[in-house]
């Protein structure tokens, strides 16, 4: 057996004992106390967060606030419908108050979320799969099994239908993570199917349709951002729309989430007590282009973790999503049907795509 063979058998090791690091994710790297942003992590300059003056001078934007509290008031419900309408139109993205969700279990969730990703590597990894169909799934990056540059995020993947279903393959630690999920994932379906009910008031559709959401599909994602040493290399999720109807995020006061507005990246600014909603591309083609699914990215800081949980609500997986022609939207050259169920994400885009990059469950 010649040297240069032992050599080249030696750095293949090397290069695949280190790949393992990275897909035993981004706390696992944080917790043996990397100092510099890996160069699998890094992305190309183009795509990179803007640095310097130009972040310095980033704006943040204060999104449409939707009070549900005056939604539910007839005295108050027309007004209320017309601001939903054009933050839909015009941003995308709005939050909601007063939006019934008891805030003692927004904060256990968010507290349960986070002890997750403090539990050891060696149980986090009972949940690791590149099965995208498992009703648990915990991960890295966006998709690590195709990723060529990973993203600085964790994630933990929970089906939520059907629920009783499901809920013994959810993990059994923290021990209390089945209890509040389940809790907050009830509320969150119910959150939902009000705002959509809104929404197709807003449209001019009826609530016809009502049943068939209610039995759709819904997905909940927590993820983690640890804090980065080089958080200008490299971003917490790449520009993407989300795939579905609407996406309902809870957050904490750590800003991170940014809105392509006018071609232009801004941060979100934390409401208090609110929920971040944005319209799904799901919606986009049901309203037939009148509700825009935009995109949006996540920053990471040198200072402070950052922990969201996402629920994506849509149809069931099996329903195709067309233009509503009962809808007052107005129409929109190439309207789309699609399938709701999954397809694929492009990772690493431009920082301005000139195109919608599609997430789905799967990713």
């Amino acid at each position: 057996m010649g040297m240069d063979f032992v050599v080249e058998v030696k750095k293949v090791e090397e290069e695949e004992e280190v790949e393992s690091k990275y897909l035993k994710g981004v706390r696992y790297l944080c917790e043996n106390n990397i100092t510099r942003v890996p160069n699998k992590y890094i992305l190309p300059l183009a795509s990179r967060p803007e640095k310097g003056r130009k972040a310095a001078a980033a704006q943040t934007l204060k999104l449409p606030v939707i009070d549900l509290a005056k939604l539910r008031s007839p005295g108050c419900r027309l007004q209320v419908l017309e601001t939903l309408a054009k933050a839909c139109e015009n941003y995308g993205f709005f939050q909601v108050v007063n939006h019934g969700i008891d805030g003692e279990l927004v904060s256990r969730m968010a507290s349960v979320g986070k002890r997750f990703f403090e539990l050891p590597f060696e149980e986090r990894v009972k949940y690791m799969t590149s099965d995208v169909r498992a009703p648990v799934r915990c991960g890295t990056s966006v998709n690590q099994v195709v990723d060529s540059v990973f993203y600085w995020r964790d994630f933990l993947k929970l089906t939520c239908r059907p629920l009783e279903s499901v809920l013994p393959h959810w993990p059994s630690s923290p021990m209390d993570l089945r209890e509040e999920a389940k809790s907050y994932a009830e509320r969150s379906k119910s959150l939902f199917l009000e705002l959509v009910e809104a929404i197709l008031d807003s449209l001019g559709v009826g609530t016809g349709m009502l049943p068939e959401f209610e039995d759709g599909s819904h997905l909940m994602v927590v993820n983690c951002y640890p804090r980065c040493p080089e958080p200008n290399l490299t971003l917490g999720m790449p520009p993407h729309s989300d795939y579905g109807f609407l996406t309902l995020l809870l957050q904490d006061d750590v800003h991170g989430l940014q809105v392509q507005c006018e071609g232009e990246w801004v941060t979100v600014e934390p409401v208090p007590d609110s929920l971040v909603v944005n319209v799904g591309d799901h919606l986009e083609i049901f309203s037939n282009g009148r509700y825009k699914s935009v995109l949006h990215r996540v920053l990471v800081n040198s200072i402070k973790s950052r922990i969201s949980i996402a629920s994506l609500h849509s149809l069931p997986v099996d329903r195709m999503v067309s233009p509503s022609r009962n809808s007052s939207a107005r129409a929109t050259r190439g309207s789309t049907r699609i399938q709701t169920s999954p397809r694929s994400l492009t990772t690493c885009p431009p920082a301005r795509p000139s195109r919608k990059t599609f997430w789905t469950p799967g990713s």
